[in-house]
């Protein structure tokens, strides 16, 4: 492993946990909307952070493949999962919440998922693809 490697997988951590972090405010603030006035603002304003932190995560895994010379799996995972997230930002502006809050609830899951795997040290060990 370089020494770039670890560089990239930090950021990788990093971008994932961001992600996490950032739908699990979004949760926060779905259910704030019920509640309260500020609900709609705070949930407008993470719904921005949670789609830049899903391509900085696209970012991050391609710097850490191309760094690291690993597999390009984590790679289509966070394309995959800005997908999602592009499609999550259209249902909620057109307010079809019959299928944002599932997706929501389902992009939570992904992204607890992904961070589990990438923080395992079997994940990290995992020999690089040569080719």
């Amino acid at each position: 492993m370089t020494a770039a490697a670890p560089r990239g997988l930090t950021f990788l951590k990093a971008a994932l946990a961001l992600q996490t972090l950032a739908l699990f405010f979004q949760a926060v603030t779905a259910g704030m909307l019920l509640t309260s006035s500020h609900g709609y603002v705070m949930h407008d304003v993470g719904s921005k952070v949670m789609y830049g932190s899903a391509m900085l995560y696209v970012l991050a895994a391609i710097l850490a493949w191309r760094r690291g010379g690993g597999s390009a799996r984590p790679v289509l995972y966070a394309t995959g999962f800005l997908l999602l997230a592009s499609a999550q930002v259209a249902l909620g502006i057109a307010r079809v919440p019959s299928l944002h809050v599932p997706l929501g609830v389902v992009m939570f899951a992904l992204s607890i998922l992904a961070l589990v795997q990438t923080l395992s040290p079997r994940w990290l060990l995992r020999p690089a693809a040569r080719s």
